[in-house]
């Protein structure tokens, strides 16, 4: 969907530019669940006869698509962690906090426009190299290590205990106490009330959880791909469902645009094999999904300092399966076409 600007225009820099700048002032996750309801709508008006321009400009392009806003976003909260603007009750570290509108600091917006414009950049390389995964998740992920490079976090984090390992969180252990301090959970000291493994979604982390939902959301999102002939209409729901785990307070509210995006795309291209096989493809690819994600945050988010999307990171993987399985003729899939690149 950025296909429909090219790098070099102008009106494609200023608008990440300028998306970007919203996104750090509203937050991260509230950008991108904008940027769902902004999908929802461009796709309904093109089921209705019109072209994909909602979508393709704002929802997934460089006004406002979530390689230019969430991905600036989270890079924009990651710098005002580090500048101590945030001072929440957030359990994490406060670079993780994406939820969080950062306000109107300038240089807060300058940073998140700026890697507002570094998504859009990074997405266009990808498009045009031809490399058979989703250019805008490619960004995000790329655009997350680089955040952390530049304002000077760790790219993994110290492990406390295995790589893998969720259990230090279940049991309530803290930084400080497994690194030999005393955990005081001091509102003051934040190393004492960290927690010694951050999940990235305390509520959905534990695999057999993870595997169903990724399991009946990519039925769904198969469902109305098949009948749509649109990959992004479920992606635009889960999405902006987003905006309900920005206002929920005790953050119950799953996150599943990840595993959406890649079933509707599964599902699109054995879709001539018939409707039934076409659902089990988007289930299996929706579960996958889930799971990489899962893996992604165990090992490039829990033991971080700041926030590198599981979703995209499981976006990024299925649809490069994809594109090899494509390759291979398993799949009737264009995956860069069907992206709209």
């Amino acid at each position: 969907m950025v296909g429909a600007l090219g790098l070099a225009s102008v009106e494609a820099l200023l608008a990440a530019l300028a998306g970007e700048a919203l996104g750090a002032a509203i937050g991260a996750y509230p950008a991108l669940s904008v940027a769902g309801l902004v999908i929802v709508a461009g796709e309904a008006v093109h089921l209705a006869g019109g072209d994909r321009t909602l979508t393709a400009l704002v929802g997934l392009g460089p006004a406002f698509g979530p390689h230019v806003a969430f991905a600036g976003g989270v890079a924009a909260t990651a710098y005002a962690a580090r500048r101590g603007y945030l001072d929440t009750d957030f359990a994490y570290h406060e670079a993780k906090h994406v939820t969080a509108a950062l306000g109107t600091r300038p240089d807060v917006l300058l940073v998140g426009a700026a890697f507002g414009l570094l998504g859009h950049v990074l997405a266009r390389v990808s498009a045009t190299s031809g490399i058979p995964v989703d250019p805008v998740m490619a960004s995000i992920v790329v655009s997350g290590f680089v955040h952390r490079i530049v304002l000077g976090y760790p790219l993994i984090g110290t492990v406390r205990g295995g790589l893998l390992d969720m259990s230090p969180f279940e049991r309530g252990e803290r930084r400080a106490a497994v690194d030999g301090g005393t955990a005081t959970l001091d509102r003051d000291d934040l190393s004492d009330r960290r927690y010694a493994v951050e999940p990235w979604l305390p509520h959905q982390y534990e695999w057999g959880g993870v595997a169903v939902s990724g399991l009946f959301v990519g039925l769904f999102a198969a469902f109305l791909s098949v009948r749509t002939s649109s990959p992004f209409l479920a992606f635009g729901i889960a999405a902006a469902t987003l905006l309900f785990l920005d206002l929920e307070g005790d953050g119950r509210v799953p996150v599943t645009h990840h595993m959406a995006l890649p079933a509707g795309l599964a599902a699109l291209g054995v879709a001539g094999m018939g409707t039934p096989v076409a659902l089990v493809a988007g289930g299996l690819f929706g579960l996958l999904s889930g799971v990489v994600a899962e893996l992604g945050q165990r090992t490039l988010y829990a033991h971080a300092d700041t926030h590198l999307d599981p979703s995209a990171l499981g976006i990024v993987v299925t649809t490069g399966l994809l594109g090899v399985l494509s390759t291979a003729g398993l799949v009737q899939l264009d995956l860069l076409g069907a992206l709209g690149y």
